[in-house]
Formats: structure tokens, sequence, C-alpha cells
């Protein structure tokens, strides 16, 4: 049968059945009962305290329906009185990634730094996951301009693409166009929508997501669309001062567990624009002023 898995009881639907059955109603306010037939919450109060119908408890539990949405199991955890652990497992045998009660890390840690110096002749900076600015490579402040002349707290990717209030210093020097600008508008603000479900408690997401819906328009209308995903690859061409343009391809790797965003600008091998990026890596005499760790 569909859900159903080759480890009798490790399932989605023995899980939540499990957990139900284990938790005495006295628990949630309700009579221990002498007519109850079993110790644990029946499955119309376990519906009831989730806020969805018995029929949907019933076929989670018969494994008929396997891929509950992130506020079903929300609802599902919270009822059942599930520990972070368990309520973390719940979420990653329905097939999603479990929430994160702590902030949003914005600190690079010490392996991927030493990873990321290796990379030799690229762009690179890391964005944390509400795209605030955490380090960068001399590659990447030589093609886009060094991100130190802007302030630590206004280094934010997202807060440079949709202004919500006066022009402010910014992370990216030059000019920077896009194949689509439309389609990358739309895959930063619902990545944003996607880190608000990996970090719902996290302060500084949650008022950067206030500042820009009260503040932008384009954001406000794309927020609304409620639209999540990650924000992947792209194509793109920097008005650099010195060099020209110079086209690159924007490659975009993700984190699992932090969020961490590590943005990668790379030009093709042996074409014009590599060689127009190696002489503004040559020009390039500063050195790298990444945040402390």
């Amino acid at each position: 049968m569909e859900g159903m898995t080759t480890k009798e009881g490790a399932g989605l639907g023995a899980t939540i059945r499990a957990w139900r059955e284990r938790l005495p109603p006295p628990a949630v306010g309700l009579p221990a009962g002498r007519a109850r037939r079993a110790a644990g919450l029946r499955r119309e109060e376990l519906a009831e305290r989730a806020g969805v119908s018995v029929d949907y408890v019933v076929r989670l539990e018969q494994g008929r329906s396997t891929k509950p949405s992130a506020q079903v199991v929300a609802s599902l955890a919270h009822a059942l009185q599930l520990t972070t652990t368990e309520r973390d497992h719940l979420y990653r045998i329905a097939g999603l990634l479990p929430p994160n009660d702590g902030p949003i890390p914005d600190r690079v840690p010490p392996g991927v730094r030493r990873v990321l110096n290796r990379l030799g002749e690229v762009a690179v900076a890391v964005f944390a996951a509400d795209w605030q600015m955490m380090w960068w490579n001399p590659g990447w402040a030589a093609l886009v301009g060094d991100p130190a002349t802007a302030p630590p707290e206004l280094r934010n990717f997202a807060r440079e693409r949709f202004p919500a209030g006066p022009e402010r210093a910014r992370i990216t020097r030059w000019p920077v166009s896009m194949r689509n600008r439309a389609v990358s508008d739309l895959a930063i603000v619902s990545d944003l929508r996607r880190a608000t479900g990996r970090f719902p408690q996290d302060a500084r997401l949650a008022e950067l997501i206030r500042e820009l819906t009260a503040g932008n328009r384009t954001f406000a209308r794309l927020w609304a669309s409620g639209t999540v995903a990650a924000h992947r690859e792209d194509r793109k061409t920097i008005a650099h001062p010195t060099v020209g343009a110079v086209e690159v391809d924007c490659d975009v790797l993700t984190d699992g567990d932090s969020e961490f965003k590590i943005v990668i600008l790379t030009a093709a091998p042996g074409s014009a624009d590599e060689d127009r990026f190696r002489l503004a890596l040559a020009a390039h005499t500063g050195r790298t002023h990444a945040p402390a760790s």
C-alpha cells in the first residue's frame, strides 16, 4: 500500500498513531472516562486539537496521505505535545525540513571558510538565510566592488534589491544586470519566505520582512503571491568601471542545516569575460574585509 514502510511502526502513519495512543486525555484537559477502550486520545480528539478533519487523520494513520503540509505537521506536533526532537522527526518523515527555533546562523564555520579560500580565481560570497552578507573573498570585491564600504548592518542583498527607504550604501558597487529581473526578484522573495519556515522565531528576519513589505511595492506584491522556492542560478552582466562589462554565471549553493547561501560568480573558461575578470582581480590591491568570526 502507498505510504507503507518496510520497517514496521517506523512510517509517518504508524508514528502519529503511536504518539496519539500514548497521550493520556487528562494531559489535554479531557476526562479519562471508564468507557474508553484506549488510554490515549481518540482520532476525533486529535483531529479537533489539530484543526483537521477526522478523515484526514485516518488517511494519515493508514498511509493513504503521506505528504502533509508544514502547517498540518506543526498543528499535529502541538496537538500531540511532542518534544522538539520528536517534532523534528515528524517533519523529516513527512518529507519536510524541520523549523529552527533559534536565530539565523551568521558565522561561517572555519572548515567552510578554508574550502572557500581554496577556490582560486572565482568570486565568492556567503549570505545568511535572510541574505545578510557574512563573508566574501578578494575575487568578489574585485568583480562587484568591496562590500566593506557599506556598514555591516546594511550588508543585506534583499534590502539592496528591494530598497524600502532612502538610498543606502551598496554591497554591489557596480551596476549589475540580469537576463530576467522579474524571475530573479521572485526567486529572492520566495527564498525569504522559505527562510521564515526554517527560522520562524528569528527577530532579524521578521523585521526585514516587515520593513520590505511596508516600504517596497514590488516586494509586497511578490510576497503576497506566497511562492516558496530557493534561489539557485542566474546569468549576470557586471558593468565594471575599469575592465568593462563582464558576463558571469551566478550559482547559489545552500547548506541544508544553517541555510547559508554560497554565491559563486564565474566566467566561461577561455572567454573574453574570463580575461576581463582576471584583469579586475589583478588590479584589485585590497584584501578581504570580511566580518570577524
